[in-house]
């Protein structure tokens, strides 16, 4: 199993709260998905944002989070903005 901070976008914060949702290895967070890696995260630390769907989604697909397409972060933040109500 990789660490959770060997993937782009996962410092120890990140890492610490995952791992507090039962998200503890980088082939978990790939299996779970960004988006539902948000979801349960949000619930607990209701103060994460579109970027740290982002920067999930980023670590998912191997890429820093600022060089997510166009069209994926428009998806992202529709999913963030559904979350929202």
């Amino acid at each position: 199993m990789s660490e959770l901070t060997s993937m782009l976008n996962i410092g120890k914060e990140m890492d610490r709260k995952l791992r507090s949702v039962g998200i503890d290895s980088a082939e978990k967070l790939i299996e779970t998905g960004a988006k539902q890696a948000f979801v349960k995260l949000k619930e607990r630390y209701p103060g994460m944002c579109l970027v740290h769907l982002y920067a999930l989604e980023g670590a998912a697909e191997g890429v820093e989070f600022n060089n997510l397409s166009k069209e994926k972060k428009k998806e992202l933040k529709e999913f963030s903005d559904f979350l929202k109500g």
